[in-house]
């Protein structure tokens, strides 16, 4: 089978069931005659950082929730093998009724291997906080004090926190991962 005939195409997923459909296709390559006509199932996922019991965790999130993506030869009874693939809903396809399954155009297949490849670690915690907020502190010298959020920068991971020392507001700089939202 040539190489350059095969295709990325979209399968769309039971949410949440995007990494047994990879499982399972995964398997159906390596032990079935479907590895003849499909050579590469991907979920694209980024790293992020997630803060737990007041600790850094490093994960994996998905991009593209819902998704599997499939580089397939659509020919015979591999169309139809890969759409009753259990938790699978269908192909990605276009708009008219009864069409085919749409392929991934090449530049949107190098974003997507690109994206997966070279993406550094994002925090989700910055996301989380607003200026004005406040905010108590968890770790470090300024444990237990509760301040109000002046400044966030997202790209160092760092807040400007107002927190009473001595009945006056100090500006402290903290890292994220050194606080946590008042309830």
């Amino acid at each position: 089978m040539a190489e350059n005939s095969k295709k990325w195409y979209v399968l769309r997923a039971i949410s949440g069931k995007e990494a047994k459909v990879k499982e399972i296709l995964d398997a159906a390559i390596r032990n079935t005659p479907l590895g003849d006509y499909v050579s590469q199932v991907l979920i694209p996922t980024e790293k992020v950082y997630t803060t737990r019991n007041g600790k850094k965790v490093l994960k994996d999130r998905m991009v593209y929730s819902g998704y599997v993506f499939v580089e397939a030869v659509l020919t015979g009874e591999v169309e139809y093998e890969l759409r009753n693939t259990t938790n699978v809903i269908d192909f990605l396809r276009g708009r008219a009724k009864g069409s085919k399954p749409e392929t991934l155009r090449e530049s949107e297949v190098m974003h997507m291997l690109g994206r997966i490849d070279d993406k550094e670690p994002v925090d989700e915690a910055a996301d989380e906080y607003l200026v004005g907020e406040p905010v108590k502190v968890t770790f470090g010298p300024f444990v237990g004090l509760i301040g109000e959020i002046k400044e966030l920068n997202a790209d160092k991971q760092k807040l400007k926190v107002a927190v009473k020392i001595f009945e006056r507001p100090t500006e402290v700089e903290l890292e994220i991962s050194q606080v946590e939202k008042v309830q």
